[in-house]
């Protein structure tokens, strides 16, 4: 079978994904072009490797087994690359990291910024994941490195804090709520919301809400916290956000925010591995620089 390391790639970040189009955007190939080297990976091979349907592909038995093995062959190659890459000058590696929503945006660019600088020849494929999924990939050797809350399983992952994430709700300066501490989401959960268009942090929120019954009405949705507070100020609907980019926001948008009570709004951040023996020199290196400094 000649798969070679852009169909593994390819076919770990369709795994990953459960998504023909996402898998292929991460993988940084079009949809047609993805689409016909999974099929001919299969031809090839003679062996079904995924399923399809309305909800997505999994892998087949044979998936499976083919993505064991391209995590052992990817793995290996980015230890190779990363050991060559100290005694050879031009030699790139890559390590993947996966984060969700709130590490992605306010805690972690500062502190990657600062390793990669220092690491030249290190490359790192970032990508947004609810923490859930996180802790699968990382358990499944998809990424090497995750950052996630305290709010899933992470059974059998080493962790390092990372750091402390308080989700907040946004409000106008002259809202009822203005004068409040806190709030339950239960007394909110009715009102109108401004969102985020998509990522982990807004898959958060909205679990949240239909545990309590009712569908989050969601006037509009955009893609940044200063576009939604700058929706807020004027009285379009409330949002939820970080502290760190609601006080941010706070500023140009002449807002208010008020803390959530409930527990899952409150979340310790940690960056997690399989096993850090396994890791790559460089991603050894960087997770112990991203746990370093836990929830200062």
């Amino acid at each position: 079978m000649r798969f070679d390391l852009t169909d593994l790639r390819l076919f770990l970040a369709v795994v990953d994904a459960g998504s023909m189009t996402h898998g292929a955007a991460d993988a940084g190939l079009s949809l047609p072009a993805a689409s016909e080297r999974l099929r001919d990976m299969e031809a090839i091979g003679k062996v079904k490797l995924l399923e399809r349907g309305r909800r997505g592909v999994r892998p087949t038995p044979a998936g499976e087994a083919l993505a064991h093995h391209a995590q052992l062959i990817l793995r290996q190659m980015g230890r190779m690359r990363g050991e060559l890459g100290e005694h050879a000058d031009g030699l790139r590696a890559t390590i993947r990291l996966a984060a969700n929503t709130a590490a992605l945006t306010e805690f972690l660019p500062q502190r990657l910024g600062a390793w990669m600088a220092a690491h030249p020849r290190i490359d790192v494929d970032l990508k947004e994941r609810q923490s859930i999924e996180i802790a699968r990939a990382v358990a499944a050797d998809l990424v090497e490195i995750g950052i996630l809350s305290d709010q899933v399983d992470t059974g059998g992952l080493q962790l390092r804090p990372f750091a402390i994430d308080r989700l907040v709700v946004v409000i106008p300066r002259d809202h009822a709520l203005a004068a409040s501490r806190h709030v339950d989401f239960a007394d909110i959960v009715d009102q109108p919301f401004v969102g985020l268009t998509d990522g982990a942090l807004q898959g958060h929120i909205d679990v949240h809400a239909r545990r309590l019954g009712p569908t989050l009405k969601i006037r509009t949705r955009l893609r940044s916290f200063e576009g939604l507070c700058h929706m807020v100020s004027p009285g379009v609907g409330l949002a939820i956000m970080p502290e760190t980019a609601a006080r941010r926001g706070s500023r140009s948008a002449k807002t208010a925010f008020v803390r959530l009570a409930d527990d899952w709004a409150t979340r310790r951040l940690s960056v997690c591995v399989r096993a850090e023996k396994e890791l790559s020199r460089p991603a050894r290196d960087l997770f112990g620089h991203l746990g370093s400094r836990g929830s200062r």
